[in-house]
């Protein structure tokens, strides 16, 4: 547990230290992202953006596992 989450916080820095180039990445502005816009009220569901992330981290998590 200890080492899960020494590893958790070192990828925390490390993508916050990373967020300048991170946000220029066209993550969360893709086709098949859901935003409804009115007056006084923004919903924004990125879907598509979630399902590539999960994919990537399922990906990335059974390589290194092995």
């Amino acid at each position: 547990m200890r080492r899960a989450l020494i590893i958790t916080g070192v990828l925390v820095l490390l993508i916050g230290l990373a967020w300048p180039w991170l946000s220029r990445l066209p993550l969360g502005r893709l086709p098949g992202d859901i935003v409804i816009v009115r007056p006084g009220f923004r919903l924004y569901f990125p879907i598509t953006t979630l399902i590539i992330v999960s994919v990537i981290v399922t990906v990335l998590l059974h390589i290194f596992r092995r």
